[in-house]
């Protein structure tokens, strides 16, 4: 099989036709998808969605392996790692996969560490606050924010990830202080949450609707630029106040290879992704939880990619943030 070179591997040159063999391409065994984070966060919910879809249509076992950690760092490394033969996939998103590079240190893996294979999906964060907080707006949530000083905790699906920078976005443009407090991904994160151990976060829509639904958690803003459909009342949290009017924040998921993973594999799987995300119950399923499909090539996800690098790598440098991968 041709074999893509580590430095073009997220590129992915148009050398390498569409052809009737990729969509033929199975595995032909087991294979996996690992998950950088904990059970019950959108990252999981999704490579357990694609595993489902891809076991049926393959015929073969498709395990989800939970390799949490580090804000993503720690199962992404577990691929890079692994045997570029399109049987080990990670599903990433835009924490260790685009805010990562410039954010941390010591990252051992950069962009043509792995091969972009398919978007998945796409949606705001969102700012969910524990009922005991008391504040109904955006505005309130400032001004509660700027009492308590500094003493207010948020909880993040990991260092790094978009939850993480969405609250050190939001809280230098309102002029806040809070303390982040770090779980392994959005499940834990809801489950402290929940029971009030912080008393807010910015989660992402796909895991926090539910809650948000159930009257659990209080929505007082979604982080993208337009409101979500799914939640027409919700405001923008860039509408909010004046000194907020720069913030937009969008989060997405999709699934990548380890660097020099076989073009037929990539096209192949490529192929079955844009089959899942084309199902109606598959869109009905996403507006549920506040996302939508993001469909496309692997080159398209590889030029989104980079884009996303760049415009995260410019944020975090002129705010100066930097940490160690742990």
């Amino acid at each position: 099989m041709n074999r893509l070179t580590r430095r073009a591997a997220l590129t992915l040159p148009a050398l390498f036709p569409i052809a009737a063999r990729a969509q033929d391409w199975r595995p032909g065994q087991t294979s996996r998808i690992v998950v950088p984070a904990a059970p019950g966060g959108t990252t999981d919910i999704m490579a357990r969605l694609l595993g489902q879809f891809l076991q049926t249509r393959w015929g073969t076992p498709v395990v989800v392996e939970n390799r949490s950690g580090a804000g993503g760092v720690i199962g992404t490394m577990e691929v890079v790692r692994a045997a570029a033969d399109g049987r080990t996939m990670l599903m990433g998103n835009i924490g260790p996969q685009a805010i990562g590079y410039a954010l941390f240190r010591n990252l051992q893996y950069r962009p043509d560490s792995l091969a972009a294979v398919s978007n998945v999906i796409r949606g705001p964060n969102v700012l969910v606050v524990h009922p005991s907080v008391p504040a109904r707006s955006v505005p309130e949530f400032v001004d509660w924010l700027k009492r308590e000083n500094g003493r207010a905790t948020y909880g993040t699906s990991g260092m790094g990830q978009s939850p993480h920078l969405s609250a050190v976005w939001f809280n230098q443009l309102a002029g806040t202080q809070a303390e982040a407090v770090h779980f392994r991904g959005a499940g834990p994160l809801l489950i402290d949450l929940l029971g009030g151990n912080v008393q807010f976060a910015f989660d992402n829509l796909t895991s926090s609707m539910d809650h948000i639904r159930g009257g659990r958690l209080r929505a007082l803003g979604v982080t993208s630029a337009e409101r979500s459909a799914e939640l027409p009342d919700l405001p923008a949290i860039r509408e909010t106040m004046p000194a907020l009017a720069p913030y937009d924040v969008s989060t997405w998921f999709g699934l990548f290879m380890p660097a020099g993973a076989p073009a037929d594999a990539i096209r192949g799987v490529n192929a079955e992704i844009q089959a899942l995300l084309a199902q109606p119950d598959t869109r009905a399923r996403f507006a549920q939880m506040g996302g939508v499909p993001a469909p496309g090539s692997p080159e398209d996800f590889a030029t989104f990619v980079r884009s996303e690098i760049e415009k995260w790598g410019g944020v975090i440098r002129r705010e100066g943030l930097q940490m160690d991968a742990t």
